[in-house]
């Protein structure tokens, strides 16, 4: 059986925003405009991306 995962896209910069919000980029893999990751669908990623959800957006799930 496959894996859920989802492709996660920086769409804003994390400069001049908190700390925290800098380091949940950083936890996803993010880091620069446009960067796109694969990521498995978990309740912690989904948390994340739904702290971030200004600095980030969902482009595709797959599974």
């Amino acid at each position: 059986m496959a894996k859920k995962t989802i492709v996660v896209k920086q769409i804003a910069s994390s400069a001049r925003r908190p700390a925290v919000q800098a380091a949940t980029l950083k936890g996803l893999g993010l880091g620069k405009i446009n960067r796109t990751r694969e990521l498995e669908d978990t309740p912690a990623v989904r948390g994340m991306v739904n702290k971030i959800p200004h600095l980030v957006t969902i482009v595709e799930e797959r599974g």
